[in-house]
């Protein structure tokens, strides 16, 4: 693996109308989960919380490195955090892949998006 790119970290904004969505955990857990079984990622632990009356954060610990969420049900928002470091393989491509997935899920937009290269 080339030294000069070890990864590849999204940070994104999300809005939806799906609401419902974003109240508590349980859906998106799912879906990270398939997610991390799906590519073949490491989850080292992870943290999911539900806030009253609403709203979520979840923090997977990968052994590639990490996939965080924060949600505000009351504005339609999504906060992402995702990165992978390409120590063992390649993963740019599956940064990518997790971020459109997780778009999917929240039937959500992308309102702002930074592409990090590490």
């Amino acid at each position: 693996m080339n030294s000069n790119q070890p990864g590849t970290h999204i940070i994104a904004t999300l809005q939806t109308t799906a609401t419902e969505l974003l109240e508590s955990f349980e859906g998106c857990q799912s879906v990270i989960n398939d997610l991390v079984a799906t590519f073949q990622l490491s989850n080292l632990g992870d943290i999911y919380h539900n806030f009253s009356p609403a709203g979520f954060t979840a923090v997977v610990c990968l052994s590639e490195s990490h996939i965080a969420i924060h949600t505000w049900p009351e504005e339609g928002k999504i906060n992402l955090d995702i990165y992978l470091s390409n120590f063992e393989r390649n993963n740019d491509g599956t940064v990518q892949q997790i971020l459109d997935r997780l778009v999917s899920y929240f039937r959500a937009t992308i309102t702002a998006n930074q592409i990090l290269i590490r």
